[in-house]
């Protein structure tokens, strides 16, 4: 009996991992990367600052792509991304992306 109810366990561990992951983006809200991108890359990058304009409409998705691929923001301001946690880095990049100049939902953050 104890076999068959570990089993059982062993079989629902997957499918709770799975929805909880398919959960995740609800759990940040939809805004989660505007609101990170405004608050964590605006102060530097806000209109008229001296690092330069930057919104997602700053680049074609493949661009982003290939600026947080080659780390470019760590050749031009050291350190900087450091001080952004991984997770919060990833829903930055991904925003930047999807709303990117050639993408379907083209945006500025505002």
């Amino acid at each position: 009996m104890k076999f068959s109810r570990c089993r059982g366990v062993a079989t629902l561990v997957p499918i709770l991992t799975a929805l909880t992951l398919m959960a995740a983006p609800m759990a940040f809200g939809a805004d989660s990367g505007r609101e990170l991108t405004k608050a964590k890359c605006k102060g530097c990058h806000g209109e008229g600052a001296a690092a330069g304009t930057m919104t997602p409409l700053s680049k074609t998705q493949r661009q982003w792509e290939r600026f947080f691929e080659k780390e470019q923001h760590e050749k031009k301001a050291p350190g900087t991304w450091q001080q952004i946690a991984p997770r919060e880095l990833e829903q930055i990049r991904q925003y930047l992306i999807d709303h990117a100049a050639d993408s379907p939902h083209p945006e500025t953050c505002g």
